[in-house]
């Protein structure tokens, strides 16, 4: 009978608010694999944002496991979708002092 040596485990790291350069070079360093099913290109993207991560970060997997990772939300997933919110009509008024002096006729006069 065979014994094999039992493969050390590691703690999954937060990659999640990482770039996706960061989170190679974390991955790397924690001794997990990286897949990115909404990057085809991952291996060349740099400056997207994880948005979400499989397993969840302190969980113990085998070294070399495989973490899932990915840098758009999806459908229904967040990421706002307030929709464009400029230009607003109609425009508020402008800032500033509106009236420094009474205006002529003004229903409303200021008493001195």
């Amino acid at each position: 009978m065979r014994i094999t040596p039992k493969t050390p485990e590691v703690r999954v790291p937060k990659f999640v608010g990482l770039m996706a350069v960061d989170a190679r070079e974390t991955a790397e360093t924690h001794g997990v694999l990286l897949a990115a099913p909404d990057r085809p290109d991952f291996h060349l993207t740099v400056v997207d944002y994880v948005v979400r991560q499989y397993p969840l970060p302190g969980v113990e997997v085998p070294r070399g496991a495989v973490v899932t990772v990915w840098f758009d939300f999806g459908e229904g997933g967040g990421g706002g979708g307030a929709g464009v919110r400029e230009p607003r009509l109609p425009k508020p008024p402008g800032g500033g002092l509106q009236r420094e002096l009474d205006a002529p006729g003004d229903a409303f006069e200021v008493i001195r």
